[in-house]
């Protein structure tokens, strides 16, 4: 029987395609894991976007009719749930996290740690305007900056699901009117907050770590906005700590409460990463 069941929540214009090395990795500690397409992006490409049809479909992924999968873990326990979503899929998963306690076992929320507002919105808003008036739309330019910026494995990654290039403005104007701090406060199961140390969305990660009431802020070193993309081996390996956190807590019967770091030997700490100073 898996372990746990892990649901992997793709950026903004990307898909599920960009967890195929995640998906790899994370399959050989015997878990049942999941990448999903959120509405108009890869299989559902021409689909509206809405919050609301998003996190309908995270839920379906994270509880799924138990004849459909082998959930239950260990002495019989039922498996954890652990959410992971990077950028777009780090604010919905957390947005998911806040509407519907107790659907979840465990969040980890990536390259999300600002909140979607204000003067960098309107930049992204803005930028995705005069991208979609390319001829291409846009396609060529997406195609040549993963090409640039990611190994040629992580780029065939993002590109092979499709890119979806009508979906940044519903998309930029209906996370506008999320608060991630505030959902986070409402959360009651543990979060790791994950970032790359050059990520441009990491600028009130220690607000949003203050928010949670059981979080944790981790920092990837060598690594941007698209983390898991970036060090694969790093970003699965904090998964996996978060798995095994959540199966201890689960075999002790108990939910710790309360903003803490993580403990000595934190999988963050593996491989280079870094956790993040308590808060002041």
């Amino acid at each position: 029987m898996p372990r746990a069941r892990v649901v992997l929540v793709h950026g903004l214009r990307t898909s599920s395609s960009m967890w195929r090395r995640q998906l790899e990795l994370l399959r050989g500690h015997d878990l049942d894991v999941v990448a999903i397409d959120l509405p108009g992006h890869g299989s559902r490409i021409g689909e509206q976007f809405s919050i609301d049809a998003a996190l309908q479909e995270i839920d379906a992924a994270l509880n799924p009719p138990p004849h459909t999968t082998g959930a239950t873990g260990a002495a019989g326990r039922p498996a954890p749930r652990l959410l992971v979503g990077l950028s777009l899929g780090g604010y919905l998963a957390i947005e998911f996290a806040a509407r519907h306690p107790g659907r979840l076992d465990g969040l980890v929320a990536a390259s999300c740690s600002t909140r979607p507002r204000g003067a960098p919105l309107s930049g992204y808003r803005r930028l995705a305007a005069l991208i979609g008036r390319m001829p291409d739309r846009g396609r060529g330019l997406n195609d040549a900056m993963a090409r640039l910026f990611l190994s040629p494995e992580a780029a065939d990654d993002v590109l092979a699901g499709g890119v979806a290039l009508d979906v940044m403005a519903p998309v930029l104007e209906a996370v506008g009117d999320l608060d991630p701090v505030g959902a986070l406060s409402a959360i009651d199961a543990p979060v790791w907050l994950v970032n790359g140390r050059f990520d441009h969305f990491r600028l009130e990660e220690r607000r949003m770590l203050r928010a949670t009431r059981d979080g944790r802020l981790v920092i990837i070193p060598r690594a941007t906005h698209l983390v898991s993309l970036i060090r694969p081996d790093d970003f699965a390996a904090i998964v996996l700590g978060a798995v095994a956190e959540l199966d201890r807590r689960a075999a002790a019967g108990r939910r710790v409460r309360g903003a803490i770091e993580g403990p000595a030997g934190f999988p963050g700490q593996l491989a280079g990463a870094h956790v993040g100073d308590p808060p002041a």
